[in-house]
């Protein structure tokens, strides 16, 4: 391979590599600013945007045993890639609702797990992490809070017991 082009494999490993998560999508008939729009959502999320060369991503993906991406190099690709997946996804999602569903995300990857477009689509269904978070964090304190009111009922319990016993020692006296 020529060195420039070894250079643009080199910096998509490089991408590849700190990203958790990378997808695919076809960019056909979207305009220039419409694209440059795009990459400024995503870059608000932490992902980045770069269209590839289906023939020299293909060496990124046997490197990293991506081989179910493979049918998806058809086409103009860009791989999108970043940190956070969920977020990303929604933003995609929302840009494809405001622009005739351009760019089509036609697969991607998320640790080892391949996914599909329809996989990133219900990626941005999900919460946003905070409120996941929260709702993890109330079911894991519900149990607590529930076993903390049986405790102190029982407490409660014990000492009317001794107050009921206390007044009957004092009326009897």
């Amino acid at each position: 391979m020529r060195a420039e082009k070894e250079s643009i494999v080199n910096e998509m490993r490089a991408r590849v590599g700190e990203a958790s998560f990378v997808f695919l999508a076809d960019h056909r008939g979207l305009k220039v600013e419409q694209f440059n729009e795009l990459r400024r959502r995503l870059e608000k999320t932490g992902a980045r945007l770069l269209v590839v060369k289906n023939r020299l991503f293909r060496h990124v993906a046997a490197e990293r045993s991506w081989t179910g991406l493979t049918p998806s190099l058809r086409g103009p690709s860009a791989v999108i890639s970043g940190r956070d997946v969920v977020e990303t996804a929604k933003a995609l999602q929302h840009f494809c609702g405001e622009h005739r569903g351009l760019p089509v995300v036609k697969s991607g990857v998320m640790g080892t797990q391949l996914l599909s477009g329809q996989d990133v689509a219900a990626l941005a269904a999900l919460p946003p992490r905070p409120v996941l978070l929260a709702t993890m964090l109330g079911t894991l304190a519900a149990p607590l809070g529930r076993l903390s009111g049986v405790m102190k009922q029982k407490l409660a319990s014990v000492v009317y017991v001794l107050k009921a016993v206390e007044g009957k020692k004092n009326s009897a006296a």
